[in-house]
């Protein structure tokens, strides 16, 4: 009996049923879609969050602008800014050695080191003024970088430099020139010549009025070598002007008497610093607690505002999820299309309200003539903060949308 053998018929191939993988431009296009579908609510919801972090940018902007204003002003009356004198033995004032402006500039958070010294010249106005006519003026040598030591300006003309300290030039402070009938300097033809220690000088420049130094007001300044060699001038300065940085004021005024004379540091007294400086640090201290206030104030609207809109966003799409479930959609796809859209919405409002930020605090700060000031933290801060809110707010959502299956999805829409 021979056997039968029956074909075994061609095994059917069975269907790839594993989730297709998204790349993650995939994942922002699908993110991206609920957005570019429903426009306006896009942009009512962004705009929930633009206005938070607009708030949040322009309640510390517009103080920080206000305090910097407020610190300009401060800042203008000397809360940087030392001077040093020499006492006096027996009504007989200690030298100062010549190099003690060098030795001054050499301290590390000194900034600015310059000095004046008494020449003890007499000034007038011509050659024919009667010697016994005093004007009550007095004629200072003076280092070149006197101005910038004593936040002084030049009305007109101006100020000594190292081309002109070596020749007969003087500067006129604003009472100087009051008294020695010079208006103005430095134009063509206006040169005015004024009679120190029977020696004609030439008057370059006219000085602004200087309220943090009112005795250069009262003086004649002439350069540091024109004074060596026109006035018989011994080098010896007599007031030292320092500049430093405020945060170490204390410490500079605690060496300068060692520095400025190290044979005798008794005999060197040292101003203190402002009273505007405390003034100034008890306004730093104060808006920086109330930025912190207002900024926490804004950013906890902000994300109540993003959250509740982005829930309900989830939600009242449930539909979506059901038809996107029953065509193979898995949860990770899920979830990760919401985060997105949740993300992209949250990051978009975040831009536009830093945008619109910027714009209202610039606005207002030029308006009220303040220089613009933007704290780089809050503009970080606002639009990382919309960027995690959006993630926060998104994650509830997209999980219990998840979660729902095809039937479940379909019929709660």
């Amino acid at each position: 009996m021979t056997a039968t053998l029956t074909p075994i018929p061609p095994t059917t191939p069975v269907a790839d049923t594993r989730p297709v993988r998204l790349a993650p431009l995939d994942i922002l296009r699908l993110g991206l879609l609920g957005i570019r579908t429903r426009k306006i609510r896009a942009a009512l919801s962004a705009l929930g969050i633009s206005i938070g972090i607009a708030t949040m940018i322009v309640v510390t902007g517009i103080p920080a602008s206000s305090q910097k204003a407020l610190m300009n002003e401060l800042s203008a009356l000397g809360t940087n800014m030392l001077q040093a004198v020499p006492n006096s033995t027996n009504n007989n004032p200690v030298l100062l050695p010549p190099q003690s402006v060098d030795m001054v500039a050499r301290i590390g958070p000194v900034t600015q080191a310059s000095a004046v010294a008494n020449t003890h010249a007499t000034v007038y106005r011509n050659d024919k003024v009667d010697p016994n006519d005093y004007a009550g003026l007095t004629v200072l040598a003076s280092k070149t970088n006197l101005l910038r030591a004593i936040n002084a300006k030049v009305r007109s003309g101006r100020f000594l430099s190292p081309a002109t300290e070596r020749f007969p030039t003087a500067v006129l402070g604003s009472v100087a020139a009051s008294r020695l009938g010079v208006a103005n300097a430095g134009g063509r033809g206006s040169d005015a010549l004024i009679y120190i220690n029977n020696r004609w000088f030439t008057v370059i420049g006219v000085l602004a009025q200087t309220p943090l130094s009112p005795d250069i007001d009262r003086a004649v300044l002439v350069g540091w070598d024109a004074a060596r060699t026109q006035l018989r001038f011994d080098g010896h300065p007599t007031v030292l002007y320092i500049k430093a940085e405020e945060d170490r004021m204390e410490a500079v005024r605690n060496v300068l008497p060692a520095t400025i004379y190290p044979e005798l540091p008794g005999m060197v007294t040292v101003s203190r610093p402002s009273d505007a400086l405390a003034a100034k640090r008890a306004t730093q201290s104060t808006f920086s607690a109330l930025f912190l206030g207002l900024a926490g104030v804004a950013l906890l609207v902000g994300g109540i505002g993003v959250a509740n809109t982005m829930v309900i966003s989830v939600l009242e799409r449930r539909r979506e999820i059901g038809l996107r479930r029953a065509l193979g959609a898995n949860r990770g796809q899920i979830r990760s299309q919401f985060l997105t859209e949740s993300v992209a919405l949250s990051g978009l409002g975040g831009l536009a309200g830093t945008v619109l930020g910027v714009l209202a605090t610039v606005g207002y700060a030029s308006y009220q003539g303040w220089p613009p000031v933007i704290p780089l933290t809050s503009v970080a801060a606002g639009f990382g903060g919309a960027i995690v809110i959006g993630m926060a707010a998104g994650v509830y959502p997209s999980i219990r949308a998840s979660r729902l299956t095809p039937t479940e999805a379909l019929a709660t829409a």
